[in-house]
């Protein structure tokens, strides 16, 4: 393993910039410059969207902007001691102690474990002595090597020992103090995962608890012996992303909160971990993926199936938009007129033996050939989109059991021609009996067949034979009302218009969103149904895409170019990073800029989706594709009228939020108002 630090990665009180944007380009560019990573650009952005996603300032003076880049050819740290320090979000103040820490993309477990025990390092408080009084730079690459080179073999290794942990569960209640597993873990596994263990550990330790930790980094984990887990009083889940097998801890009282809130108030943590454990109606673990953002209140019902309908929808994007994509690219080399006779194509004719009949492909047999191939394997892909989304609906509400029974009943949905309703409470079905029966105190020799036998073939038996006995028929009806309407609506003038705005409204309410994934969904389902005579679908999603790209290029346009002096700093950033989000089709692009001012961009957006949504539909702009924005041009006809659209309701969203922000309200916001958020793809 080559030397992670050098002296030539090391920088003692030289001021790097004005804040911590400054400090993080200045040591992306250092790590460049030592032949570390390829572009500096690149790496800061993937710091940055790390840092605002969530700040990794730590009271002492601790500043760890760290990513895991593409760019970065082999794991390094970059070190800065800052005179006068540089805020990074603590909350005792600036810090004068900043590594980047860069670690490739596909880091190596022996890696990770040497990055994490840096991170660990930063919570002695003789090494940070150390680096404060460091002379050279070479003094302080000496301070951190001697920290970090004997790291333990697993960066997941829990501490104390579990055998100590389990020699004390035997011990009556008594006599042993309170026992406490806590599980920590963040976006990238690095840094915070470690820090947080350490800081629970040591606070525990002072406490007088018995508290084990297991981090659960990017290295891997090493998962607590269940004796010691069934011992325990109470949990502690100090997470930022989902907690790994969480019905190890089914049962348990639970206090749950974000990774930093470990590393800067364990004892707190403990308390109330404490408190949970005397408390009969404490929260409990339920064996569900278990998020950082979870609260401790119990969920309401409306909140809980918004969840699991947008996570069924969250898991079928990825065969509508790689199946949608491949059907465009298919229309592009074969024609139009490919869906007749692909399927023939196909069968009939290989790359040695091309079509010579019925060729409609722009450039010829091979173009006809190809375009077969992609059209179908794009259709064969969009075929799973009802199944998908029922069975990972399914899967939201009873994990891995429901995942079978949810993807019959969608495909038993397809089957009766009920469509995504149909999947949806297919779904829904299957997911709740998977659950009901997962909770079912079954005798021992049941148990282990459960999850693989039993569970999916009475759900599987329960909702399809729901769908097939009783709902399919009224769904299906449903459905075909439903898309008669729409599709008469869509072939007149101002009924497509209406739709338009209609479907230009939902995109831009909630940015990805709910409401924004039901227009998505029923976009994207109807692409499966178009054919050459039924074009609706093609006017649909061409309406949905281009208003969903409006309100990011609206606020890049406003942040960026109209009135800068109305956003701040941060906003402009984001605003640059918003034209490609936007150009690309994801909405979610919008959403830092509709988190510090949701009363003015969210109507600005609308009402500019509404624009483009209604002339998508004046000028008949058909899109194959379900996602790409203005990267799928071939697959959008005309293309000249998806831009007209698309710059006209941009334009009237941008003047709305500059106007707004400029006479209705107005409210000046500094840097540590504007929001930290980073957008996820729709």
């Amino acid at each position: 393993m080559s030397r992670i630090i050098t002296p030539e990665l090391v920088s003692l009180d030289v001021p790097l910039g004005d804040g911590k944007a400054d400090v993080i380009r200045a040591l992306a560019e250092r790590v460049v410059a030592n032949g570390r990573a390829r572009d500096a650009d690149e790496l800061f952005a993937d710091a940055w969207a790390r840092e605002e996603k969530d700040e990794t300032g730590l009271p002492g003076g601790i500043g760890i902007p760290h990513a895991r880049s593409a760019s970065v050819t082999e794991p390094t740290l970059a070190f800065a001691r800052l005179s006068p320090g540089v805020d990074f979000g603590a909350p005792d103040g600036p810090a004068d102690i900043v590594f980047l820490i860069a670690a490739p993309a596909g880091a190596d477990e022996a890696h990770l474990a040497v990055l994490s025990q840096l991170a660990r390092s930063l919570m002695n408080p003789d090494f940070m002595a150390g680096l404060r009084s460091a002379s050279t730079p070479a003094q302080a690459v000496g301070i951190v090597s001697a920290a970090i080179e004997p790291a333990p073999a697993s960066a997941a290794e829990p501490a104390p020992a579990p055998t100590r942990a389990e020699a004390r569960a035997q011990a009556s209640p008594e006599s042993s103090p309170t026992r406490i597993v806590a599980v920590t873990a963040c976006a990238t596994g690095i840094a915070h995962t470690f820090m947080a263990a350490d800081a629970l550990t040591a606070a525990g330790k002072e406490e007088g608890v018995d508290l084990i930790v297991e981090p659960q980094g990017s290295s891997g984990y090493k998962a607590l012996p269940q004796s010691v887990i069934d011992n325990a009083d109470a949990v502690i889940f100090a997470t930022d992303v989902d907690v790994r097998e969480p019905q190890r801890f089914a049962g348990k009282p639970v206090v749950r909160s974000g990774v930093k809130r470990g590393i800067e108030q364990p004892r707190q943590l403990i308390a109330e971990a404490i408190a949970a454990a005397k408390n009969p109606n404490a929260a409990r673990v339920t064996g569900e993926a278990t998020s950082a953002a979870a609260e401790t209140a119990p969920v309401s019902w409306g909140a809980r199936i918004q969840r699991i309908l947008l996570t069924g929808v969250s898991y079928m994007i990825p065969f509508v938009a790689g199946g949608g994509l491949l059907i465009a690219l298919g229309f592009l080399l074969g024609g139009f007129e490919v869906t007749t006779n692909a399927a023939t194509v196909i069968t009939q004719n290989s790359l040695w033996d091309l079509p010579t009949t019925d060729i409609t492909s722009p450039i010829g047999p091979l173009g006809q050939y190809l375009g077969s191939v992609a059209f179908m394997i794009g259709a064969t892909s969009m075929g799973f989109l009802v199944s998908a989304l029922a069975g990972y609906i399914a899967f939201a509400i009873a994990d891995r059991p429901g995942i079978a029974p949810g993807f019959v009943a969608g495909a038993v949905a397809v089957l009766m021609n009920a469509g995504f309703i149909g999947g949806i409470i297919g779904g829904l079905l299957a997911g709740f009996i998977a659950w009901w029966l997962g909770r079912l105190d079954v005798p021992r020799f049941l148990r282990g067949l459960m999850p693989v036998v039993i569970i999916p073939l009475l759900g599987s038996i329960f909702a399809s034979g729901l769908m097939v006995l009783f709902l399919g028929r009224p769904i299906a009806a449903l459905m075909t009302v439903l898309t008669d309407w729409l599709t008469s609506m869509s072939q007149s003038g101002v009924g497509a218009v209406l739709l338009g705005v209609i479907l230009g409204l939902m995109m831009c309410f909630d940015l990805g969103g709910p409401v924004n994934k039901v227009a998505y969904a029923f976009a994207t389902a109807g692409l499966a149904a178009a054919t050459v005579d039924n074009t609706a679908p093609y006017l649909i999603m061409a309406a949905v895409m281009s208003a969903g790209m409006v309100p990011p290029l609206a606020m890049a346009l406003a942040s960026t170019v109209l009135a800068r002096k109305s956003f701040t700093p941060v906003e402009r950033e984001n605003g640059v990073a918003a034209w490609l989000l936007g150009a690309s089709f994801i909405s979610e692009g919008a959403i830092p800029f509709a988190a510090a001012d949701p009363l003015r961009v969210i109507p600005a957006s609308m009402v500019g989706g509404a624009v483009t949504g209604a002339l998508s539909m004046a000028f008949s702009v058909q899109s194959y594709a379900p996602h790409g924005g203005l990267f799928v041009f071939f697959a959008i006809n005309p293309f000249w009228g998806f831009l007209i659209s698309i710059v006209a309701g941009t334009v009237v969203s941008a003047l709305i939020v500059v106007a707004l922000k400029k006479w209705v309200g107005r409210k000046e916001l500094n840097d540590a108002e504007a929001p930290q958020l980073a957008a996820v793809p729709a």
